[in-house]
């Protein structure tokens, strides 16, 4: 049962005079949501990206309920300091499951009320109502796991002079008295409050319905770096600040795709590292010409006390030899290496080493650092992966300096994940590393690059068509681009 206005604690007189104003302008702030609905709708849209459905929700300044409802949450709780906003998401989505708390959620009291830990932790337009923003966001470690992400969305103050043009023409409310943080100001207190920014945002350039010029500006004009200076929503997304160290080393599938690479196989085998108790190193052939299954069974049989497996491709393309590997892997990490040793095998532990220290929850390799050998990567090549580190730097919200080497590393409950949403995208992927880092981005997972010397190729040719698959990946770029930013 929620608290009487005798009972209820009393508040800052700030937040007070916040409380004040949304409750006595509640039903003009409900039929001002209707008149403004492309905003609202818009911003729901994009959030629904950010916030995957069936995951566990709270929703802080929730209003009436409305974007918590259209979140779908398998969990979800939100939390307002205005009874009547509670009130009406009580009795429109209380039969739905979701729970609505009447409170300051600043007050480690009522967070505790809320339960948690969540998956998802929203402040949509409200942090400029608090009269403490960093012991509000310190509050929340209380409600979170190592996984949650914590969504902060509010009005850039470029647009502040507009808004108070809006208000004195009486299209938008009056506010109480906010502060216009900036997102630095807002980064600053995040990890002062031990959060860690994962990525940026920012959306509607144009946050009124003009008929096709709203949709244009905002889906593609608006997404251009420096045009999007000019959106009048910034986005913050945070995750809790890792541990400095790990307690035990995890357990390591390396997953190995193989096609035409027999001369590498026994120098790559001689080559790999030796992991934690419990990993396992799996070959994955598909489709050779060459006597590269033949190596590969011949090599483990020489290692009988190596964790070495040999499995042939059901199907084609490394993306589907990278799916399948990981089905059949059973280490607590998860890594791609390629076969060719452009990366060498000894650099494996780096990258486990990053995942479990906390610097990342998946981990990319950067070829584009160190001097390469001789004939590693001709000209076109590198050019064509800094182009792309750009672009796809810009679509992940957060740096990717070499999008293509073929080395990466996640953890197996994050891989599960990106697997339950590929639906999102479909079965789009024929390299297998592109499905990772549009479905770590959709899950606002944090990447990190971990530099690596590339290696001339020593055997064969490059399976990768230069021009074939450079249009392949412009293809796939665009693909995601409609999927990630013009929504």
């Amino acid at each position: 049962m929620s608290e009487t206005r005798e009972t209820r604690p009393p508040l800052d007189p700030i937040l007070e005079e916040v409380r004040r104003f949304y409750e006595e302008h509640h039903d003009g702030i409900e039929r001002s949501r209707h008149s403004h609905r492309y905003y609202y709708d818009y911003l729901t849209r994009i959030l629904r990206v950010r916030v995957p459905e069936g995951q566990r929700v709270l929703d802080l300044g929730c209003g009436a309920g409305h974007l918590l409802a259209a979140l779908r949450p398998s969990e979800g709780v939100g939390i307002d300091v205005s009874a009547p906003a509670i009130r009406d998401a009580r009795e429109r989505y209380g039969a739905s499951g979701l729970r609505f708390l009447e409170g300051d959620f600043s007050d480690p009291a009522v967070l505790a009320r809320a339960g948690g830990p969540f998956d998802a932790i929203l402040l949509i337009n409200v942090v400029t109502h608090l009269t403490d923003v960093q012991a509000a966001l310190q509050a929340l470690q209380a409600v979170s796991h190592p996984r949650t992400r914590v969504l902060i969305y509010s009005y850039s103050r470029l647009w502040q002079p507009f808004l108070r043009l809006a208000e004195w023409l009486g299209m938008k409310y009056r506010q109480p008295p906010e502060a216009w943080l900036p997102p630095e100001e807002i980064k600053g207190m995040l990890a002062l409050a031990d959060f860690e920014v994962v990525r940026n945002d920012a959306q509607l350039v144009c946050p009124v319905r003009v008929p096709l010029f709203a949709d244009l500006v905002n889906r593609y004009l608006g997404r251009i770096p420096l045009v999007d200076e000019l959106s009048l929503m910034f986005g913050i997304i945070a995750r809790p600040a890792p541990a400095r160290a790990s307690a035990a080393r995890p357990t390591v599938s390396v997953v190995i795709p193989c096609r035409n690479e027999a001369g590498h196989i026994r120098p790559l085998v001689e080559s790999l590292p030796a992991l934690a108790e419990g990993s396992e190193f799996l070959f994955v052939e598909g489709n050779s010409t060459d006597d590269t299954a033949a190596v590969i069974q011949q090599v483990i049989a020489e290692n009988p006390g190596r964790p070495l497996r040999f499995f042939r491709q059901p199907g084609k393309g490394k993306g589907d030899a990278v799916r399948f590997g990981f089905a059949q892997a059973k280490g607590e990490v998860l890594l791609i290496l390629d076969s060719d040793m452009g990366v060498a095998p000894g650099d494996v532990p780096k990258f486990v080493d990053a995942l479990a220290r906390g610097k990342g929850e998946m981990v990319n390799g950067s070829r584009l650092v160190y001097p390469m050998e001789g004939k590693a990567m001709r000209f076109l090549n590198l050019l064509a992966n800094k182009l792309f580190a750009f672009q796809f730097s810009w679509l992940l919200g957060q740096q990717v300096r070499d999008t293509l080497c073929g080395t990466k590393a996640l953890w197996r409950a994050d891989y599960e994940r990106i697997a339950a949403n590929r639906a999102y995208f479909g079965d789009f992927d024929p390299f297998g590393d592109f499905d990772l880092l549009f479905g770590a981005a959709r899950l606002n997972l944090r990447i990190v690059d971990i530099a690596v010397r590339y290696r001339e190729r020593r055997y064969g040719e490059t399976n990768i068509s230069r021009f074939r698959h450079g249009w392949l990946l412009l293809q796939m770029s665009n693909f995601a681009a409609r999927k990630l930013k013009c929504l």
